[in-house]
């Protein structure tokens, strides 16, 4: 285990290896312990989207969709019910998360643009520094939305 022989050594160590496992069990238990947020959604909200004629809507243009479509008619967005799941059918979600990196506006903290450095790198890998290249050039562009007034109708 150790190479040494000297036990006040192997008795500090074991000291330390037990504070971390009580320091995780202390995280374990906060964690358990912490209030649960209530429901964002009322009684009411609930019953509407229970109703038999409640219609889906895509979640990028709020256009309404068909009850089982894969991508919506009007942009083109993935929208089925399972594919981040299907392999075949998660590559379409996955390059829509890459184009949105190049082609849309998203807030860009740094932790987001983390989170596209590194999906990057692990689905590209060899290619992923051309990637790089253009969410760089986008993460430079001004940002292009309309002010509030001119949105204005």
């Amino acid at each position: 285990m150790l190479a040494t022989s000297d036990p006040n050594e192997v008795i500090g160590w074991l000291a330390i290896f037990g504070l971390i496992l009580v320091a995780l069990w202390r995280f374990v238990l906060w964690l358990r312990d912490l209030p649960v947020k209530p429901d964002p959604w009322d009684a009411e909200i609930t019953q509407k989207l229970d109703e038999p004629d409640a219609v889906e809507v895509c979640h990028r243009c709020l256009t309404p969709v068909r009850p089982n479509a894969w991508f919506c008619q009007h942009c083109g967005s993935a929208v089925g019910p399972y594919n981040n799941l299907m392999p075949p059918i998660c590559y379409f979600s996955e390059g829509e998360v890459f184009r949105n990196g190049l082609h849309d506006r998203f807030r860009s903290r740094p932790f987001i643009v983390f989170g596209y450095v590194f999906l990057s790198l692990a689905a590209y890998s060899v290619f992923a520094p051309i990637y790089w290249l253009f969410l760089l050039r986008h993460l430079k562009r001004p940002c292009s939305r309309p002010k509030p007034e001119e949105t204005a109708v």
